[in-house]
């Protein structure tokens, strides 16, 4: 597999283990609490086989843009958790960031 792959798992991993934490509920609840760690286990296991090859600038802000961006969709449908203009406004231009590493830089994962 190549880097971009992992990288993608890695994300999926992150995005499954930051939506439980709130039901792990300060890990004193066990079924979320164990996707927890394995979801976080999994996303650092296969985040470090993407940073063979991803330079680990690139890697990060793709990984964290990607998550925060999907965190925050997560949130807005299982907890309706709403955002106001200005955090909006932040996460397009996160997004704008990731798009911009992907689709330009001669340093992304293409």
């Amino acid at each position: 597999m190549n880097g971009a792959i992992y990288l993608g798992i890695a994300i999926v991993g992150e995005v499954i283990a930051t939506s439980f934490l709130r039901s792990a509920a300060g890990f004193t609840q066990l079924v979320p609490s164990v996707i927890v760690v394995v979801g976080y286990a999994v996303t650092f296991y296969f985040f470090s086989l993407a940073l063979q090859t991803i330079p680990v600038g690139i890697g990060y802000a793709i990984w964290s843009g990607a998550g925060i961006l999907l965190i925050s969709i997560i949130a807005y449908f299982l907890h309706g958790q709403t955002l106001d203009l200005p955090a909006l406004i932040g996460i397009g231009l996160i997004l704008s960031g990731v798009l911009v590493i992907n689709l330009f830089s001669q340093s992304s994962p293409h």
